[in-house]
């Protein structure tokens, strides 16, 4: 009885160090972290239509423009160019940038209530570098330590979705790999990341590797130096950097608010409140909002008879009958309903059945074709020569290339 107390004791203990940690990394990447996505400039639109387009509107518009007028004359926007929106995790605006021509960017921030705007010179090149790190204690924070940008660590998380957790899988002493474009100022200074051409992250002894190439559509896509689409129909973990599993798929669990024992049919996450939810896969949203002791609900509908559910948000961010793809923000995790701490109650439901989502088999996408090997093998192994060597303390693993 005595080592069953120690035992529960420590893993008492370790879930609260794990939690501890989540919390504190979940609200660095809020406060670190732009993700910026692009669009063209669309034609024949006035600039406040536009910034209502990307969720920009209203007052808030209104005074953007303001900020721009003394810098930039909006009337010599350009249909073609690049407008980029750049938002916090969270989604909240952080930055706009416009691509004025090859060598001048104009970039407008939030400053309390009001915009700042101003026009910066780009003087930068493009270069292929090679980047080695070795965990210890998160990927995020090792690819900082590292000299990286925290962009970098949530494009391997991408990259490597279908297959790790970046929460609960790293290990000390797993090593990651990469080979990655660079833009760099004249000063030496990195601005952004291009094209990650080919990365490999060492967990536990076991190698995972992905190799940039397109998919049958002709779009980018990551593939196994084998050839072996790395993208499944469904990602890892609803959460990009997932929070630890609290509770396990059980057909008779005890339930820590009604003291029964009752059937569990999903996977809890103990993530920090405010920690953005993804979907899983491409679908369509066919219930949104409140329901009983589920609280804030989000259940969407996939192809070939699949439906997941997203429990006990503090705010939902999509609507009934919206599409949505793999990897969109949904909500926001909470505890509402029936909930004794905030987290993600996850499941994943097949032609009327609940699965344990934790040992579903996730089927992947074509692998390179035939006609398309030559071309593949060829960037693989231009890719693979640039790989820098293993990170010192980290043991050496070979990249599989066969077919």
């Amino acid at each position: 009885m005595g080592i069953s107390y120690h035992k529960r004791f420590q893993a008492e203990n370790r879930l609260k160090t794990e939690a501890t940690q989540a919390q504190a990394e979940a609200e660095d990447i809020q406060r670190t972290v732009i993700l910026f996505k692009s669009h063209p400039v669309p034609a024949g639109l006035p600039f406040a239509t536009i910034l209502e387009n990307f969720g920009i509107e209203g007052d808030r518009a209104a005074r953007l423009i303001a900020s721009v007028q003394p810098v930039f004359d909006l009337r010599h926007l350009r249909a073609g160019n690049e407008l980029a929106i750049g938002r916090s995790v969270l989604g909240e605006l952080r930055e706009v940038r416009y691509r004025i021509d090859g060598d001048h960017l104009l970039s407008i921030a939030p400053s309390g209530d009001a915009f700042q705007s101003k026009i910066e010179t780009i003087s930068s090149q493009t270069e292929t570098v090679a980047v080695a790190c070795e965990i210890h204690d998160s990927l995020f924070q090792s690819v900082i330590d590292a000299g990286e940008k925290p962009e970098l660590a949530m494009r391997i998380a991408d990259i490597f979705a279908f297959d790790l957790d970046f929460y609960t899988d790293p290990r000390q002493g797993d090593t990651l790999r990469v080979v990655v474009e660079k833009k760099v100022l004249s000063d030496g200074e990195a601005v952004s990341y291009g094209r990650v051409l080919a990365a490999q992250y060492v967990n536990a002894g076991h190698s995972y590797e992905a190799i940039l190439f397109h998919d049958d559509a002709g779009d980018p896509a990551y593939f196994q130096p084998n050839g072996q689409a790395m993208k499944r129909a469904f990602l890892h973990s609803p959460l990009k950097f997932a929070a630890p599993i609290t509770s396990h798929f059980s057909l008779s669990r005890y339930h820590p608010i009604l003291k029964v024992y009752r059937p569990h049919l999903g996977t809890d996450y103990g993530a920090p409140e405010g920690t953005p939810v993804q979907t899983i896969g491409d679908g369509r949203v066919v219930f949104a909002g409140r329901k009983g002791e589920d609280g804030n609900l989000v259940k969407i509908q996939h192809t070939n008879g699949y439906f997941t559910y997203y429990m006990h948000l503090s705010r939902i961010l999509v609507h009934v009958g919206q599409h949505v793809a793999q990897g969109d923000r949904i909500g926001l995790v909470g505890m509402t309903g029936l909930a004794t701490g905030p987290h993600l109650d996850f499941r994943i439901e097949l032609h009327g059945q609940f699965l344990n989502f934790e040992r579903l088999r996730l089927p992947t996408a074509n692998p390179i074709s035939k006609k398309d090997w030559a071309a593949f093998a060829a960037a693989r192994d231009s890719a693979l020569e640039q790989m820098p060597s293993t990170p010192a303390g980290g043991s050496a693993v070979a990249m599989n290339a066969s077919h």
